[in-house]
C-alpha cells in the first residue's frame, strides 16, 4: 500500500489501533468471531489516531465528498470529511432521508437491505472517497458503489477500519467494480 508512506510510523499507529478492538466470539450467532469497533472508539486516543492516520492517507488527494454508511460508517466518515474540508454524504436504511433519494438493493452477510442517498448528493465529476468501518463481503460497499456512480461520481477509493480477508470483499470490489480499496487494520476469519 503505498498511501502509507504518507504516514510516519504507520506500523506503530496501526499496531495500537489493533490492540483495542475486542474480538467477541459467536456473536450475532455462532461460529462468528465479531470484531467490536466500538472498544476502538471508547479509546480516545485510539479514536483521534484512527481518524489522524485516515487524514494522512487522504489530504492530498482532492477529495471532494466522503460517503459513509449508517451507522458505524458515520462515525468515521464526519470527522474525516471535515479534517479533509470535503462534503459528507450519509447514506442511510430506507425511511431516513427526508429529501428524494435513489435506491440500491444489496446482499450482505446475514441477509439483504437497501441502501438511499439523496439524489443531490453527489455532482458529476465529484472526486469520493468511500469510507466504512468494516469489509467484510463487499456487499454494503458494493451498493454504494453503484450509488456514487449513478449520480456522476468519481470514486477516488474505497477505505475501511477493519478488513475481514478472507472474505474476499477486497478483490470483489476490485474485479467487480474496478474500485482500489485501502484497510488500516486486517483480521483473518469471519
Amino acid at each position: 500500500m503505498s498511501d502509507v508512506l504518507a504516514v510516519d510510523n504507520f506500523d506503530e499507529k496501526i499496531e495500537y489501533l489493533k490492540k483495542t478492538i475486542k474480538s467477541i466470539p459467536d456473536y450475532p450467532k455462532p461460529g462468528i468471531l465479531f470484531r467490536d469497533i466500538t472498544s476502538l472508539c471508547i479509546d480516545k486516543k485510539a479514536f483521534a489516531l484512527c481518524i489522524d492516520v485516515l487524514y494522512d492517507l487522504f489530504k492530498d488527494k482532492n477529495i471532494d465528498k466522503v460517503v459513509s454508511a449508517e451507522a458505524r460508517g458515520f462515525v468515521f466518515g464526519a470527522p474525516l470529511a471535515a479534517r479533509l474540508g470535503a462534503g459528507f454524504v450519509m447514506v442511510r436504511k430506507p425511511g431516513k432521508l427526508p429529501r428524494e433519494t435513489i435506491k440500491e438493493d444489496y446482499d450482505l452477510e446475514y441477509g439483504h437491505n437497501s441502501l438511499h442517498m439523496h439524489k443531490d448528493s453527489i455532482e458529476k465529476g465529484d472526486r469520493v472517497l468511500v469510507l466504512d468501518d468494516l469489509l467484510a463481503t463487499g456487499g454494503t460497499i458494493g451498493a454504494i458503489i453503484k450509488l456514487i456512480r449513478s449520480l456522476g461520481g468519481d470514486i477516488y477509493k474505497a477505505a475501511f477500519i477493519i478488513e475481514l480477508e478472507d472474505l474476499g470483499g477486497r478483490e470483489i470490489i476490485s474485479k467487480t467494480y474496478n474500485v482500489e480499496t485501502t484497510s488500516l487494520i486486517t483480521f483473518p476469519g469471519h
